[in-house]
């Protein structure tokens, strides 16, 4: 790969990267296309790369822009010979939260014996733990289950690689599970991500329900309710506005994990949900912050 074209978006932009294969259909060779997050102080502020063979077209230019609405692609031509798709996942370390290690396919070798292996590819890798809102959510389903809880519906809202929903079907392996995401992109992926980490999908128990849904808004999330955990690791804004939803769709005493935020929206997020009757059980520290919420009675 000797050609890449970068383009600045916001996060929304990013989740919403669609496959290679899907974007180019009729390409011989399409693309690899990444995202990341430079600088995790903007949390909005990200950049989509794609690597090409051969210097890009001026018609594979203008397919680019549609991902991302204000942004000029910047074409560069790499000079050495370096395999841009391996750099691409090697640089992105593997990551152990609680009993979990999350790994891209070129660490598969590092696999411990000793932990809950899930493999997720390096060009999806909002749900691989390298942002601390992922890791952090991991940890918090290991000590909830350490603790002795236990769940028997799970709801996973945002799902994005549907890594949230496989670790706590994991932990749990006789409830039954959902995980939608509005992108259907993100479902699409998570199909596949199940399949590569033997996740059994279905409607039963054991089994991993995938829905295409804009919040709580699905018939799917309805025939399901209520739940007694609901996992949302989303924005700081659409966890606000999802407060009331969030709360008629879960059980008394539910547990609910939120994620995606800047310790610095902590407090407001928290206030939507106590003036809900819900009470913190967990706030972690650092810049980015996982709450535990429990439901009222």
């Amino acid at each position: 790969m000797s050609w890449r074209v970068t383009l600045h978006c916001n996060r929304a932009e990013a989740e919403a990267l669609p496959e290679a294969e899907d974007f180019f259909p009729y390409a011989d060779q399409p693309p690899v296309i990444v995202a990341d997050e430079p600088d995790p102080h903007a949390p909005d502020d990200w950049r989509i790369h794609a690597y090409f063979a051969d210097q890009p077209t001026t018609q594979e230019l203008i397919l680019l822009r549609r991902l991302a609405a204000n942004a000029e692609p910047e074409v560069e031509h790499l000079e050495d010979s370096t395999d841009w798709v391996v750099k691409s996942q090697s640089g992105l370390e593997p990551i152990r939260a609680g009993r979990f290690f999350v790994h891209t396919p070129m660490h598969f070798a590092d696999r411990p014996d000793d932990t809950v292996n899930f493999e997720i590819d390096a060009g999806l890798a909002f749900g691989t733990g390298q942002h601390d809102t992922t890791a952090g959510c991991l940890a918090a389903l290991d000590r909830l289950q350490r603790a002795g809880k236990r769940y028997a519906n799970i709801a996973d809202i945002g799902t994005g690689t549907g890594l949230l929903a496989f670790a706590a079907m994991a932990l749990w392996p006789e409830a039954k599970a959902i995980a939608t995401d509005i992108d259907p992109i993100s479902v699409d992926v998570t199909r596949e991500n199940a399949v590569i980490n033997g996740v059994k999908l279905g409607h039963g128990t054991g089994e991993l329900l995938l829905a295409v849904a804009d919040g709580m808004e699905s018939p799917m999330l309805a025939a399901r309710t209520p739940f007694d955990l609901l996992i949302a690791n989303i924005l700081a804004g659409p966890l606000v506005e999802l407060a009331s939803d969030f709360a008629k769709a879960v059980t008394p005493c539910a547990t609910l994990i939120l994620a995606g935020l800047l310790d610095t929206q902590a407090d407001s997020v928290i206030a939507a949900y106590e003036a809900l009757g819900m009470t913190v059980a967990e706030r972690s520290e650092g810049e980015w912050c996982v709450l535990v919420l429990q439901a009222a009675a």
